[in-house]
């Protein structure tokens, strides 16, 4: 795992003799996603400049060094992930002739691109990756990115020189870097909580979508290459519901789990420690109950608890380890340690970012990172399997409106806000009494967002409406115009006649990589930890999930059962079943405590009028509303803090 930057610079923007300073300060700011080595390669001539930050996992030895040439002097590459099939592909290679000096995937992969082409080579390769590609005989640069979206690539033009990073922090570094703010990315921030690729937050830098490729063309200057798309969720979607699964039960549970322990066991490969994050829920304990079932030792587990109950799954994660006897670490945080996390989000998510889950999983990274250098997760399992809340709750909603009858849409959400509302926490502690405060308030946030759905025409607008969370960004964000994505776009949807799965469709294409995957990345990276993905990164586990019918996702009201019967081989279901928590910590009442004055301090309205991003009334309202227990706003208030702190940061840092 590894950070890698560069730059083409066709007009020579710059002095040759200035490459090796501005890559060196490139580099450097990605130093946390490779503190091992560092490299650079220039061709001063071609204005091309590649850079690179090393985490050693595979071949520690130097002939794994980047950037890398290939063996016929053709292609440089600088690459960040790993390649689990390498080997496979190795040999043959080897049978047609190839050599190798060294060990590592690096090298694998120029000698697939040199034998069979960057579009084939890509369909060949099991795992994540982001990846620069310089051809030194046709003048090309190519930048490609995995399957699923699991390691970031961003890129732009800027005063006519090409930018690219794993982070935006190492496109910033260059001096021809003078991005400014686009309100329109914010605005759509704003209802997600996060950015949706191909967007970022500065006008003119861009995500490269999962799945796609491009090709930057000698005298292409300032002109954006369309993206070419060589894997597509939609296509494995469309072929699961096209070529269903036909087997019976116990063969269709067979098949995964021989699925995914061949995945597993690629992960396990590594020159360095390795281990797993261990929540106790369905997706990590089936990683771990599987990792453990092919290893000769304990598998190194971690989780961190928190001293509020109601947030706390490290009490189920230890009996799964105990059950599976995995040499178990487990860390209760204090609310001071996880509010002094607060300070280093807005550079380490690089752009805004609010997914508050973000605080807990930096914490378990740095936890790993003590005694490992790679840590398996179950991220996936809920979009592949069908475990996310929103899928139930999407019917629910439209049968509760159709159960509501004659009652106007507008006063039934009114009634169910104020049933939400602080004036009915004594009624909602009294049936509540003998169970945690995490149901109680997980119900109160659920009728708040049961309320601003109930107005949902259709099953689409209420999935919709979910996911959002300010309902009309544009009136918040001054100047702002959300664009549409893939979540409006129905002319991109595969033909389901289950919304179930089209939902589940459209979560792998944005809230999956967009949200989850970047939040894992920056905060696994961010403490120099590999954190590797074995429901995702291995696209025959997903091409398979699709062809399994919803009867095998979703039954007797249970989400994941197919999944559930693999863990269940491995582990009681009693160390299993309970509500699904999520991993969250408690911002509602961190905001009207220990975080109220620097938040006062963030949403102060002159403030917000002077730097003139957003229109501070409804925010100011939301805020007051908040802080005297009447609502819970905390999802919309976490997303403004988010980028006013990320803003406050990045000017402090002139960039």
């Amino acid at each position: 795992m590894c950070g890698i930057t560069g730059y083409f610079d066709p007009t020579f923007y710059f002095n040759s003799d200035d490459h090796s300073r501005i890559i060196t300060k490139m580099t450097d700011a990605i130093i946390h996603r490779g503190p091992d080595d560092s490299g650079l390669w220039s061709d001063k001539e071609k204005g091309i400049v590649l850079g690179f930050r090393r985490l050693a996992i595979v071949d520690l030895t130097p002939t794994g060094h980047q950037p890398m040439v290939s063996a016929d002097g053709r292609y440089v590459m600088v690459f960040n992930g790993e390649i689990y099939n390498f080997e496979e592909i190795r040999q043959d290679l080897l049978k047609l002739g190839h050599t190798f000096r060294g060990s590592s995937d690096t090298e694998v992969m120029l000698a697939a691109i040199c034998q069979w082409g960057i579009e084939k080579a890509l369909s060949m390769f099991n795992g994540m990756f982001a990846f620069a590609l310089w051809d030194r005989q046709d003048g090309e640069l190519v930048l490609a990115r995995d399957r699923i979206g699991i390691k970031p690539l961003y890129y732009g033009w800027m005063n006519n020189v090409f930018l690219f990073g794993s982070e935006l922090k190492a496109m910033r570094a260059n001096p021809a870097f003078n991005g400014s703010i686009n309100r329109d990315a914010l605005s759509i921030y704003l209802r997600h909580n996060y950015i949706p690729a191909p967007y970022s937050i500065y006008s003119g830098v861009y995500k490269l979508q999962p799945g796609t490729y491009i090709t930057l063309l000698p005298g292409a200057v300032n002109q954006p290459p369309a993206p070419k798309t060589y894997w597509s969720v939609f296509d494995a979607v469309q072929n699961g519901i096209q070529h269903p699964f036909e087997g019976s039960d116990v063969e269709a549970v067979d098949e995964l789990e021989t699925l995914l322990k061949g995945s597993i066991r690629q992960r396990m490969i590594a020159d360095v420690p390795l281990g797993a994050f261990l929540s106790g829920g369905v997706d990590s304990s089936t990683i771990v109950a599987l990792m453990q079932t092919q290893s000769s030792i304990p598998v190194k587990t971690f989780s961190i608890g928190f001293e509020e109950k109601s947030y706390d799954e490290a009490q189920y994660a230890r009996k799964v380890a105990e059950h599976l006897k995995t040499d178990h670490t487990d860390l209760y945080v204090t609310p001071q340690e996880a509010l002094a996390v607060i300070p280093r989000l807005p550079m380490l998510y690089d752009e805004p970012f609010s997914d508050s889950s973000q605080i807990p999983t930096f914490l378990v990274s740095q936890l790993a990172r003590r005694k490992v250098t790679v840590s398996l997760s179950g991220d996936g399992g809920d979009e592949l399997f069908a475990g996310y809340d929103r899928y139930f709750w999407a019917n629910r909603i439209t049968q509760f409106a159709t159960f509501m009858g004659g009652v106007p849409a507008g006063a039934a959400s009114h009634m169910l806000k104020f049933g939400a509302s602080g004036w009915f926490n004594g009624f909602w502690s009294a049936i509540g009494a003998s169970r945690t405060g995490a149901p109680m308030q997980r119900t109160r946030d659920r009728m708040v967002k049961l309320s601003e759905s109930i107005k949902s025409k259709s099953p689409e607008k209420t999935y919709f409406d979910l996911l959002s969370h300010w309902k009309n960004p544009d009136q918040i964000v001054l100047g702002g115009h959300e664009p549409e994505t893939i979540l409006l776009e129905k002319n991109r949807w595969p033909a389901s006649e289950n919304f179930i799965e089209t939902m589940m469709y459209l979560d792998m294409m944005a809230y999956l990589p967009d949200d989850i995957m970047a939040k894992v990345d920056r905060a696994s990276m961010g403490t120099s930890l590999e954190s590797r993905v074995p429901f995702l990164d291995d696209h025959r586990v997903i091409e398979f999930a699709w062809r399994l019918p919803m009867s095998m996702k979703l039954r007797h009201g249970k989400s994941k059962w197919i999944l559930r019967q693999v863990l269940y081989r491995h582990v009681p279901p009693a160390l299993i079943e309970r509500p699904k928590m999520g991993f969250g910590v408690p911002i509602d009442s961190w905001l009207r405590g220990p975080l109220k004055d620097w938040a006062e301090d963030l949403l102060d309205e002159t403030r917000l009028k002077t730097e003139g991003y957003f229109n501070p009334g409804p925010i100011r309202q939301k805020w007051t509303e908040h802080i005297s227990g009447q609502s819970n706003w905390q999802y919309y208030l976490w997303d403004i803090l988010m980028f006013q702190s990320w803003l406050a940061e990045t000017n402090r840092h002139g960039a």
